[in-house]
């Protein structure tokens, strides 16, 4: 009989790994343990059965915990975009390319500047801050693209498409015009050619093998299924909010610690471990502190985001200093057999300081590819029935009447 792991259980069910065990412990699921693998099991048959009795109950999909979607699988080995390896199309395809998968165009998406937009997009840019952060800059393109755009409530298919592919064009041309001096030709390059100047410390170095690194890196970023962003990204697009609308409700939810800042950590942490991996390690370790860039929550090995990327970091003679320390970093950790692998955090840090790229390069990378994905789970939304998203809330304040009078005191 087969046996389906915790992680795999919750992706056939469509519930967190947690929710797993709240069915084994109500006797729903029977967990089973192996001989030969650690971790619980579960035997597929009792599990469809209970996939199905869901769906004959009528069971919301709107549930936070029950969205369907057939974009991205996030699994150990994966991620798989529309059933094809991430990592496979890290080596040869193209963001473009990857949008057309994403969005089912059926090739690729031109993801080309609007230039009726571009110098709106650019004016607003030269307006902020020498020292705005990249994502902010993002953000503010994204508002400011928004306003000057009085049709982008049409949320059918073509219209999103041409709507997200004029919006991240735009949106990387104008971080790209307003950093590089005198601005590079973008017309015919792709986006990740197009977006090395808002990355480089000094644009007009020449990249070498960095555009090919920024490329596969934009691949591997494009979708994570349902992370934090991206369901912050669905439930605006359940109201029908429109693209730009939806982009923006990613970013906020992108612009964590937790999240789409974890690069910024561990390009900071990997600085200081430059020079003695070691002894960077053992401070951390000392003071109790999580290590940036390593362990993930779904994966229970590698991150193979992070393998790819990693990998392809070594067989360059210029990153594969920094990819080393990664693996001194690693081969620290794993003293005792078993500790948390290397994530896609600290692969993009070791991209970032083995080619020079500014600090919170990182977070551009991510902001960009993921809007990609945003894109593609606002299109699988829109066809859902409309404000689904209605979590039931568990309240623990004061009581009506539950003080010395009937209930709430009258206004003074």
């Amino acid at each position: 009989m087969e046996y389906l792991t915790v992680a795999e259980t919750a992706e056939r069910l469509g519930v967190k790994r947690e929710t797993v065990y709240a069915y084994a412990s109500r006797g729903l699921l029977t967990s089973v343990r192996g001989a030969q693998r650690r971790g619980s099991r579960f035997a597929r048959p009792e599990v469809e059965a209970l996939a199905a009795r869901g769906r004959e109950a009528g069971a919301p999909s709107g549930a936070v915990e029950r969205i369907r979607t057939g974009i991205t699988l996030v699994a150990d080995g994966g991620p798989w975009f529309r059933g094809v390896a991430a990592g496979e199309l890290a080596r040869t395809a193209t963001p473009e390319e990857v949008a057309g998968l994403l969005w089912e165009t059926g090739g690729p998406v031109p993801l080309a500047a609007d230039p009726d937009l571009l110098p709106v997009a650019t004016a607003v840019l030269r307006a902020l801050p020498a020292g705005a952060r990249a994502t902010d800059r993002f953000r503010v393109a994204v508002g400011a693209l928004a306003a000057a755009d009085p049709l982008r409530a049409d949320v059918s298919p073509g219209a999103v498409v041409r709507t997200a592919s004029r919006l991240l064009g735009t949106v990387v041309d104008a971080l790209t015009t307003t950093v590089a001096d005198p601005p590079p030709p973008v017309e015919q390059a792709g986006l990740a050619a197009r977006l090395w100047p808002a990355l480089a410390r000094d644009p007009s170095a020449d990249p070498g093998a960095g555009i090919g690194h920024v490329r596969a890196a934009l691949v591997l970023l494009a979708d994570h299924g349902l992370a934090a962003s991206t369901v912050a990204t669905r439930v605006a697009a359940s109201t029908l909010a429109d693209v730009h609308a939806v982009v923006s409700a990613g970013l906020g939810a992108l612009d964590g610690p937790r999240h789409g800042l974890a690069s910024g950590l561990a390009y900071r942490f990997l600085a200081g471990a430059a020079t003695d991996p070691r002894a960077a390690l053992a401070e951390r370790l000392r003071s109790g502190e999580r290590v940036p860039g390593f362990g993930h929550a779904v994966y229970r090995g590698p991150d193979p985001r992070a393998v790819v990327l990693l990998d392809r970091l070594r067989a360059d003679p210029v990153a594969a200093p920094a990819a080393g320390v990664v693996t001194a970093l690693a081969d620290g950790l794993h003293r005792g057999g078993e500790g948390p692998a290397p994530n896609i955090d600290i692969a993009l840090a070791a991209l970032l300081h083995a080619h020079d790229l500014r600090p919170d390069a990182g977070e551009l990378l991510f902001a960009t590819a993921r809007t990609i994905g945003w894109v593609a789970h606002a299109m699988e939304e829109y066809a859902e029935p409309g404000l689904r998203f209605r979590p039931v809330g568990v309240y623990t304040g004061p009581r009506p009447g539950a003080g010395d009078g009937d209930g709430p005191a009258a206004a003074g």
